[in-house]
């Protein structure tokens, strides 16, 4: 038995092929527009359409075009009392099922629709199969056991199925657009396009055109748009699905989930009068937060692991693994960037890697730079340390007989900054020369300066 939609502007149509198909069993539904059909759709289940290619308004070509976005799994069936051939033909190419002339006997129906269903769940099955291996794709690329990262790994499945709002925030680099794949690929909509926008890259009028389109010509004038307005817009989407285009009138209504993410606190945004209260609201149903990569170090080995097969393989390479003190750099290093960072460490390394084992020396400055810090904290005196300032991979950096004693019991930020004021007053304030000392690049020294030093001295 089956869910049967009955689209046609001629209630004597539908009311005798609704009374037909409901003494076979089947559930009916009539709709008496293509625009009444799509609502319906909206808020009911169905299996398959009968529709009328001739209707006022949008024809049946054109609900098709709409329900084939929406609903892919749903079969139809196109009627008309005066079809041309090229119609006909065009519309079995664009998907239709079955084409079929009135007046047409109701056996004659009956039979295509038993056929149709048929077709469908064929199709049904298909499209398991094919989300099945979309939903293994995007969730073989999360990667990951820490608890703090095992909690967002827990909602993906209860999020997927229903058609909240997600709110995706964290740091850049975090893995919120594989978090946002695995979402879409987990959910009903996964047979559907999952439609990427950077609006952080784009004006707000462009990104009023990517996301709604435009009439021909609409851009004229389009820099007296007021600031906020594209928001206005947004939250009218959100709330009745409902938008107009760049210079049109024509209202459009559309059936989509939205995943936002974001790397800004958008309470302080909403405090600061930069975005506006009821869209936040709006796009805060359901909120993920993505941990940042220093709070899930039990990863970082899983993490490394990974990029380093890819980019093996990427490359032609055959390297087995790290060296104890990478590993220990790499597990210790705080990650400001998060796992973007690590992947492109990583792809560098693998890049330079001489041999099969990922060394201290094919790792960035700035790690290098780490491990020199941490080496001072591993060599322990009774009373005191003794550091050398030169990076042992750079033994003819000037200054070579400089040393650095530093108590006990400081903490890594501390040494760190004691090693940058010290090497800077060996140096008399050159920045250049202290970054070689360090054997680092200037830029890595500049931010270390604005995190630890910041008078700049």
């Amino acid at each position: 038995m089956a869910r049967i939609l009955i689209v046609d502007d001629d209630l004597n149509t539908c009311q005798s092929l609704t009374t037909a198909f409901s003494k076979e069993g089947h559930q009916v539904f009539e709709s008496h527009s293509g625009e009444e059909a799509l609502e319906k759709i909206r808020t009911q289940d169905v299996d398959l359409t009968i529709v009328d290619l001739k209707m006022p308004g949008m024809d049946g070509l054109e609900f098709f075009q709409t329900l084939k976005a929406l609903r892919p799994e749903v079969v139809s069936i196109m009627i008309s009392a005066r079809p041309t051939v090229d119609v006909a033909v065009s519309a079995i190419k664009s998907g239709i099922y079955d084409f079929i002339t009135k007046p047409f006997r109701l056996g004659e129906i009956k039979k295509a629709i038993a056929k149709a269903l048929e077709a469908q769940t064929l199709l049904k099955e298909n499209m398991r199969l094919r989300q099945a291996l979309r939903e293994k794709a995007s969730f073989a690329k999360i990667i990951g056991k820490s608890p703090a990262f095992a909690q967002v790994m827990d909602l993906i499945p209860k999020v997927a199925p229903t058609r909240s709002t997600v709110l995706l925030s964290g740091e850049s680099g975090t893995g919120k657009e594989i978090i946002a794949e695995a979402i879409h690929f987990a959910s009903p909509r996964g047979e559907g396009p999952l439609v990427k926008i950077n609006c952080g890259a784009l004006t707000e009028t462009l990104l009023e055109s990517e996301l709604f389109g435009h009439e021909k010509g609409a851009f004229t004038g389009a820099h007296q748009q007021r600031t906020g307005g594209m928001q206005v817009k947004f939250l009218r989407v959100l709330q009745d699905g409902a938008f107009e285009r760049v210079g049109s009138s024509r209202t459009i209504q559309v059936d989509v989930r939205v995943i936002a993410a974001t790397n800004r606190d958008l309470e302080q945004e909403v405090k600061a009068g930069r975005f506006r209260q009821d869209l936040f609201y709006r796009l805060n149903v359901i909120t993920i937060e993505i941990p940042p990569l220093r709070e899930r170090t039990e990863d970082i080995p899983l993490l490394a692991g990974y990029f380093l097969s890819k980019y093996s393989e990427i490359n032609n390479k055959k390297i087995n693994g790290f060296s104890s003190e990478v590993h220990e750099v790499l597990t210790s290093y705080q990650w400001p960037g998060n796992v973007r960072e690590l992947e492109n460490v990583i792809e560098r390394a693998v890049s330079l890697c001489p041999a099969q084992t990922v060394e201290l020396p094919d790792l960035p400055p700035r790690l290098q730079f780490e491990s020199t810090v941490k080496r001072a904290v591993s060599l322990s005196r009774p009373q005191e340390i003794e550091m050398s300032t030169v990076p042992p991979q750079n033994p003819e950096a000037p200054f070579a007989d400089s040393y650095l004693v530093i108590p006990l019991g400081i903490s890594l930020d501390k040494i760190e900054q004691s090693v940058l004021e010290k090497t800077l007053i060996k140096t008399q304030g050159d920045k250049k020369a202290a970054a070689r000392l360090l054997g680092i690049s200037l830029s890595s020294l500049y931010n270390k300066l604005n995190r630890h030093v910041p008078s700049g001295t």
